[in-house]
């Protein structure tokens, strides 16, 4: 089995995006009645990634998603984007690479958390149907994949999920069985993402949630390495996983509650300069 670095962006998917959070928290007070540009239908048909890809570059990449996605998107969830829309990009040219259920397990999750608070919520979908048909992956079809994955070990324990994975599949229903199968070839080419999906695939096996997260991120370490994976891959990816999503959590809350205290402000504004407001006003004082 090839155990080749995925070729990756200078940063992490993730890493980077705080760093311009509380920035994002000042401009999006600027942006609070722009309107946002009337949603196009999107279309994301089925591409042979390997050969529709191999002769685009990242901007030709970016200029699909834009075309397909040309609504504004808060300051908070640029850096993610862009760093998603390159990491599919590379992943696309990458002959050894087939986005199986561990894959699509791994990137609907990191998705859904990192955009979790986007705004409009009807354009999540949308910009994920974006993101993947720009490099010639189908939104739905990962979708699909990833509910078939999660759903197969959601009636399963722990410790049966556990053996699956240690055990490359044996014993596994098909959908986890064909994953791992595929993890096995020689020429598997490692994801980021897959380790982020071999985590969530432990999360829903039945009591997993009663669990310390770490003790799960530990078992996924384990896992890993019985799996044929570089430990020290899994281990790093994981880690900043774990600790960008939840700074990512206050980062949009904060940008939430600034947002809220910033309408009540210009709502209270408002009141005040209309006659009404102004007369309430003055019989207060």
């Amino acid at each position: 089995m090839s155990n080749a670095r995925s070729p990756r962006p200078d940063s992490s998917i993730t890493i980077g995006i705080i760093d311009t959070g509380t920035a994002a928290v000042g401009r999006i007070l600027l942006r609070l009645g722009r309107q946002q540009t009337p949603q196009r239908a999107l279309g994301s048909p089925h591409l042979d990634i390997h050969s529709v890809s191999a002769s685009l570059t990242v901007a030709d990449s970016k200029r699909a998603f834009h075309r397909a996605f040309p609504h504004v998107i808060a300051p908070l969830y640029r850096r993610l984007v862009d760093e998603l829309l390159v990491e599919l990009h590379l992943l696309s040219h990458q002959q050894g690479f087939q986005p199986d259920g561990l894959f699509a397990v791994g990137l609907t999750q990191v998705f859904d958390g990192f955009t979790k608070g986007y705004r409009p919520e009807q354009q999540r979908e949308p910009l994920l149907a974006a993101l993947c048909g720009a490099n010639g992956f189908d939104a739905q079809q990962l979708r699909q994949l990833a509910s078939d994955a999660t759903g197969s070990v959601g009636h399963h324990s722990l410790d049966e999920v556990k053996g699956w994975l240690s055990n490359r599949g044996e014993g596994a229903p098909a959908p986890i069985a064909g994953l791992l199968a595929g993890v096995q070839r020689p020429d598997f080419h490692y994801s980021r993402l897959v380790a982020v999906g071999l985590l969530c695939l432990l999360q829903s096996a039945g009591g997993a949630d009663a669990l310390d997260p770490q003790a799960l991120r530990a078992a996924a370490h384990e896992i890993g390495e019985a799996m044929g994976l570089i430990k020290e891959r899994v281990d790093k990816d994981l880690s900043l996983y774990a600790s960008n999503l939840e700074k990512m959590a206050q980062a949009a809350e904060l940008l939430e509650e600034t947002v809220a205290a910033e309408r009540r402000r210009r709502e209270r504004a408002s009141s005040e300069a209309s006659p009404v407001g102004a007369e309430a006003t003055e019989a207060q004082g």
